[in-house]
């Protein structure tokens, strides 16, 4: 799989590693670390030798790696429970998440369903109801699974007749998932389990017998690391073996391939989509399942663009694609005539990006986004105009829940100082009616929060969302947390946050812009962020800093910048770049090891967007940027926090503590170089509320301890 010539100068095994030493730092800190052992590897990348001292770092099953992790952990504690007003800050954090929460409604067969949270539960229960006005009933309770709240539900769906629940577990914030159904007027779970899942959801048949699914190979049948890949599309009968699961689909030539199902409201179509990794541009396939001798066909192929799946209506087939749209529109196909040149534009691109598309009440609602908040539009199936629905404010829409046949829809609706509220959609007037409306601890009218512009390194116009209390006076010493993500086609839009109204409450500001590489403005805007173009989105990230310190908002020692995942090699990367800049750094999960990181876990799935060192061409341009190769030995960098998870099988791990050993080793300045590292948690998806808290605190007050920021106001 890997191709590289590789050289171990030094074993692990060569090494003894004792938890309780400790190394002297090359400079002055006020901070002994654990000490790291050079193991003295050494790759060689296209006749380019590049050393990876801390590989063993790699090997978590490892007692060395374990020890290692403990001793980091230790003196992190160490630096971060010593700082005084945790205590105050854990119980504000409480407080503003100590309220209802409610998920969008989903009604079926005469049953409504719908998730739950009192405030503090680690996980919301799920629920049904005999229609809108009849008594909830728990239907799963995901906190009785695990005492810790680590067991989580993933994916769920229910039959056509609303008979079963189809749920996928997940343990420690893993991504692998096992699939359970339960039965709704029972409460009993069937015998039937299928394990070694992730990223699915179950697609029933309307007869209820079954659902369509996508499983990865068992662990021994593939080369070890191989069990991420090779997926396979199932129909799964209820009552039978998962050894008799029939296949339906694979590519066992195209490992990387994956394939999800989804069935139309009409339950006629089965409709296969077929991707590779975490590029946009997809395949659709299709089966007719009123036809007993009926064939998987080709309908959308050759990876062209992206394109989704809206509903149905006879033969007509309705799409939203990139094709010649970079910012999206909504096509109809005829299934008995699918060629392309038949292929008919409903609801044409405009100047905002369509984002989702919804069939309801044989009308298709349109979630476009306009600068990176939501927009809301009925059309009828021609592509007539029907009204635009008005929201609440500037803010963003969480999902929208109606069936084609019903005249009734629910919305749920979020924005920076507007707690996610559910909404019914009248259909007489075109109104979002509050269904479910939360309480939250705190004054709305306190914050504001605006919209500015900057231009980047090369001139390009970036917006940014500042959030902060009202009257807040420009002196340069505003406390900010810039945060970023910029990458996979992801948009930042407004929504509400505890940890960031609290950050509020102290005078903090919260900036977020929207870097190239997300999909606030479309392809074109995401492909300006990827590959060889990666460097744009730091760029544009160094250019929300200098535009906060040139506006008169802050400083270098008052500006902190965060992020995770995608958003950690951001961070990472812009303070290895640009050091100066800030006064703090909090790099969570993230992708920091640009030369192996698609060697570990479903990596391999985002070499459409970061490339593969693999490759001697990108290899150039990875390495430029990679912040594992890029950390200067005695430069003087800000005060850094990183932060990952011993069971992330998203991300491995591995990069975050190699990346925390190096800038532990090189670092010249006596700013605390941190790394903490949760247990029996993942990336982040699923992580009980409790842990959620727990991590706030900490960064938190790391940051306000580093921005000097004194006590916690009440």
């Amino acid at each position: 799989m890997h191709t590289l010539l590789t050289r171990r100068l030094l074993t692990l095994a060569a090494f003894a590693f004792v938890a309780a030493t400790f190394a002297t730092p090359l400079y002055a800190t006020s901070i002994t670390y654990p000490e790291t052992k050079d193991d003295g590897t050494v790759d060689n990348y296209h006749g380019e030798k590049v050393a990876d001292p801390y590989r063993w770092l790699e090997d978590a099953s490892s007692k060395a790696t374990s020890d290692w992790t403990d001793a980091q952990n230790l003196a992190t504690r160490e630096y971060l429970d010593d700082i005084p007003g945790r205590d105050e800050l854990k119980k504000r954090f409480e407080d503003l998440l100590n309220y209802e929460r409610i998920g969008v409604p989903y009604e079926l067969a005469g049953k409504v369903f719908f998730t739950r949270n009192t405030g503090l539960q680690n996980q919301s229960v799920y629920y049904v109801q005999d229609g809108l006005a009849g008594e909830p009933r728990v239907l799963l309770d995901p906190n009785t699974l695990r005492e810790d709240g680590t067991g989580a539900i993933r994916s769920v769906s229910y039959s056509e007749n609303a008979q079963y629940m189809a749920y996928g577990i997940s343990w420690s914030g893993s991504d692998w998932q096992e699939i359970h159904v339960r039965n709704v007027e029972t409460g009993e779970d069937l015998p039937d389990v299928i394990e070694h899942t992730k990223f699915t959801t179950p697609a029933w048949t309307h007869d209820h017998a079954g659902f369509y699914y996508s499983r990865q190979p068992t662990p021994g049948t593939v080369p070890d690391g191989e069990e991420h890949y090779y997926r396979k599309l199932y129909y799964h009968r209820l009552g039978d073996d998962v050894s008799d699961d029939a296949l339906i689909y694979e590519r066992p030539e195209h490992k990387e391939h994956g394939f999800s199902a989804a069935i139309s409201e009409d339950g006629r179509f089965l409709i296969i989509f077929v991707w590779r990794g975490s590029a946009e541009d997809n395949e659709i396939l299709i089966r007719d399942l009123a036809d007993p001798d009926g064939e998987i066909m080709d309908l959308m192929v050759g990876f062209d663009a992206s394109y989704a799946f809206v509903g149905s209506k006879g033969n007509r087939l309705f799409f939203t694609t990139s094709l010649d749209a970079p910012r999206n529109r909504v096509i109809a196909v005829d299934f008995l005539n699918p060629e392309r040149e038949n292929w008919t534009t409903i609801v044409p691109q405009g100047r905002d990006i369509i984002k989702a598309v919804s069939h309801v009440n044989d009308q298709l609602i349109v979630h476009s986004m306009h600068n990176a908040s939501s927009k809301l539009d009925a059309y009828d199936l021609s592509g007539k105009h029907l009204a635009q629905i008005k929201l609440p404010t500037v803010g963003s829409l969480g999902g929208i829940s109606g069936h084609a046949s019903s005249d009734r829809a629910f919305v749920n609706f979020a924005s920076f100082a507007y707690p996610t509220t559910s909404f019914s959609l009248n259909f007489e007037t075109y109104e979002l009616e509050v269904f479910r409306k939360p309480n939250v601890d705190f004054d709305p009218a306190s914050m504001t929060a605006r919209q500015v512009w900057y231009e980047s390194k090369d001139g390009t116009k970036v917006p940014m969302f500042l959030i902060h209390k009202r009257n807040l006076v420009l002196n340069g010493e505003i406390p900010v947390i810039l945060y970023g993500y910029g990458g996979f086609n992801v948009s930042l839009t407004p929504v509400f946050s505890a940890s960031r109204t609290a950050w509020v409450e102290q005078g903090g500001m919260y900036a977020i812009p929207s870097l190239r590489g997300g999909g606030e403005f479309g392809e074109e805007w995401h492909k300006a962020g990827m590959l060889e173009k990666k460097q744009n989105v730091f760029d544009d990230f160094i250019g929300a800093a200098e535009y906060l310190i040139d506006q008169g908002y802050t400083n270098p020692s008052r500006l902190a910048i965060q992020g995770g995942s995608n958003g950690g090699l951001l961070t990472a990367a812009c303070m290895v770049q640009r050091p100066e800049l800030f006064g703090a750094v909090l790099t969570q999960v993230p992708v920091v090891d640009m030369l192996r990181y698609h060697l570990f876990t479903v990596a391999r799935y985002w070499i459409p967007e970061y490339g593969s060192s693999e490759d001697p061409e990108q290899y150039e341009f990875m390495k430029a940027y990679s912040p594992l190769h890029n950390v200067v030995e005695g430069e003087q960098y800000p005060s850094t926090m990183v932060t990952t998870a011993d069971t992330d099988d998203r991300v491995d791990p591995g990069q975050a503590k190699k990346y925390a050993a190096t800038l532990q080793a090189k670092n010249g300045s006596d700013k605390p170089m941190l790394i903490r590292v949760e247990r029996r948690a993942g990336h982040g998806a699923g992580k009980p509320i409790s842990k959620r808290i727990d991590e706030m605190v900490d960064i938190y007050s790391f940051v306000m301890k580093e921005l000097g920021m004194v006590g916690v106001a009440p």
